[in-house]
């Protein structure tokens, strides 16, 4: 992954050095995302779509002059792209911007279409073959996945072009042959994006809020699964899946049909160029990654050869001193054959890091933070060892009913209607974290469960597989693991295999959440707290330990669209709002962590009161749970 940046339609008038000094000073608060490189291009006032007419293309001479070089004349200035570079696919020539080359085919001219992008495309090569049965013989002047952007937009446009990408994404196009501009971003937001208007009227895009936030009164999260347009100002929906449909899915679950997918989809995430590894919790999910990818690794070291670093896969896991999850990761790592690296920080270490991770993950939503810090911590430590990429194991909870509150959804139609709207929020909770706390440190996160072609196997399943009847030893992600319980050739041990859910702020440690709890306690008083709307009536804090996060936050990042990024709403174990009202001992429960959920083995006790905090400062917003489906 990498950074972008963009602001466009700027104020008429506008300089060359000082929009060039305005996108550096811009694109500079995200270099973290892109190490490697940094690549700017300006482009002037010259003529828009309703200059050239209808149908018409700006010619040769007009790109040149459009495309403003480095040591150009400094006269007026319209567009700005930045790009700042974490590379992975062709370190040694796919530098960015990108610009189209020639191909008379398609009518594109060399340098006519300029492409920012962010993340990887992993099916590039076959899209390649694609264009040239439909006519398009590109051929990329560089090694770039990406590259591949510009001559799918001018055969196909801007929504079908992305229809056909696999992978990760968010890109800036611009067309200097028509003064069109767009962007978009992946199907359900694994990689960040945001848009803002500036007070002149310019339009910013940008991977990160950071870039925009004091230049941008008005900001918000770009929508998955969608473009946004020049010609229409607006955005356009390219991603429709099946299963958002409307209709109650009904095939059956076929489990060697789950399986396959689920491996293609890890194996189309170990394109590299450089060192990558898996990041291992212990848990079903990422232990089923970490299992494909070493498998195919062997596959391949006996067939093609490997390099010595990828002869063996490297995994790693963090946690306090003697919590669940490191312990279970090393048995995982035990049977699988990683060579394994567990990190372990102490409660003082992650405290000291809760400010620098409001800072890089632009939010204030309290599960959020609780896993982000040990993440956090944990690339840190991996990007010390070289290593540039890891597989992760988000999402797998959202579409096959993982976490623990679904223990008590009423019925399939009900847990079907949530699994959509978990989906739908993975941009702005485990996609935004998974994202950020790596490229925090340069370290890109890829998740194979949120494959675009095993989404649809797996989401189209008829959700009552998906219900949860420990009577009949069907545990949460029952399907899945089924899928993978193969005796006679083991993915994972047993014990690993139907460990029970264990959310990773938790699984961590458990005394990492208390630890954040009393810490905010001592930091927010009783007052600051019982007049907390006053302070922030949008979204205002429920607990001490969220007051602790808004407020590091809003000292940051102070304007109310930065906080209107994220949306209101209470939540159990990670649920929706829709389902507190499930099961009434849901009621004064409603705290984020899965020991809120009675089925935990670990669970609070019957005196866990979420409200405790309002109510110790009188606050009269106490929570009511009524129980209506």
């Amino acid at each position: 992954m990498c950074g972008i940046l963009g602001i466009f339609d700027v104020a008429p008038g506008t300089t060359q050095s000082a929009l060039r000094a305005k996108l550096i000073e811009c694109a500079r608060r995200m270099r973290h995302r892109g190490p490697d490189w940094s690549g700017y291009q300006l482009i002037s006032q010259g003529k828009d779509k309703q200059e050239l007419g209808a149908g018409q293309h700006a010619s040769s001479e007009s790109l040149q002059r459009l495309c403003i070089a480095e040591h150009g004349i400094r006269g007026a200035a319209k567009h700005a792209i930045a790009h700042e570079r974490l590379a992975i696919i062709d370190p040694e020539s796919g530098a960015q911007p990108l610009f189209a080359a020639e191909c008379k085919q398609a009518g594109i001219e060399e340098g006519s279409i300029i492409v920012a992008a962010n993340g990887e495309i992993y099916n590039y090569k076959e899209l390649y073959e694609l264009l040239k049965r439909e006519g398009v013989p590109y051929e990329p002047n560089t090694g770039s996945d990406c590259e591949v952007l510009i001559p799918l937009y001018v055969k196909f446009g801007l929504e079908k072009a992305c229809s056909l990408l696999r992978g990760m994404f968010s890109f800036i196009i611009y067309d200097q042959r028509t003064g069109f501009y767009g962007a978009a971003r992946d199907h359900i937001g694994i990689t960040s994006l945001y848009l803002g208007r500036g007070s002149d009227g310019s339009v910013w895009i940008a991977s990160e809020m950071k870039s925009l936030a004091r230049d941008c009164p008005d900001v918000e999260q770009f929508k998955p699964g969608h473009c946004w347009r020049s010609d229409t100002q607006q955005y356009a929906l390219w991603y429709a899946p099946t299963w958002r449909s409307g209709v109650l899915p009904s095939t059956p679950c076929d489990f060697t049909k789950l399986r396959e997918a689920f491996v293609k989809a890890v194996e189309r995430r170990m394109m590299s160029d450089v060192p990558w590894g898996v990041l291992l919790s212990g848990g079903l999910d990422s232990s089923l990654v970490a299992s494909v990818a070493q498998r195919t690794l062997t596959r391949k070291a006996k067939g093609e050869g490997a390099s010595s670093w990828m002869s063996k896969l490297h995994s790693f896991s963090v946690g306090l001193k003697g919590s669940p999850d490191l312990e279970a990761a090393q048995k995982a790592a035990d049977h699988i054959g990683t060579q394994h690296h567990p990190y372990t920080f102490t409660l003082q270490e992650g405290l000291d890091a809760v400010a620098e991770v409001v800072h890089h993950l632009e939010t204030y939503d309290v599960t959020t933070i609780r896993a982000a810090t040990p993440m956090f911590l944990m690339s840190r430590k991996i990007k010390a060892m070289g290593v540039k990429m890891v597989l992760s194991g988000e999402g797998a909870d959202e579409i096959l009913a993982g976490y623990l509150y679904f223990h008590k959804a009423p019925n399939k139609q009900e847990l079907h209607a949530e699994l959509i709207d978990k989906v739908a929020q993975l941009n702005i909770y485990d996609c935004l974290r998974a994202n950020k706390s790596t490229m925090a440190w340069g370290v890109e996160a890829r998740v194979p469960f949120l494959d675009a072609d095993f989404l649809e196997v797996a989401m189209n399943i008829d959700p009552a597989e998906k219900m949860i009847d420990v009577s009949k030893g069907r545990i949460e992600k029952y399907i899945l693991r089924k899928a993978f319980d193969t005796p006679d050739d083991p993915f994972l041990p047993n014990e690993i295999l139907w460990r029970q859910k264990e959310q990773f702020s938790d699984g961590v440690g458990y005394g990492w959440i208390d630890a954040l709890r009393d810490h905010a306690d001592a930091q927010v008083s009783d007052h600051q707290f019982a007049v907390a709307k006053h302070r922030f009536p949008y979204n205002t804090p429920a607990t001490k330990e969220a007051y602790f996060y808004r407020q590091i936050f809003d000292g940051i990042y102070p304007s109310l669209g930065c906080a209107r990024t994220i949306p209101e709403g209470k939540s159990i174990a990670c649920s929706t709002e829709r389902a507190l009202a499930w099961d009434a001992s849901f009621r004064g429960r409603a705290d984020q962590s899965g020991r809120s959920v009675g089925v935990h083995t670990a669970a609070y006790d019957a005196s866990f009161d979420v409200d405790a905090d309002k109510k110790k400062a009188g606050r009269d917003d106490v929570a009511s749970v009524g129980l209506e489906f």
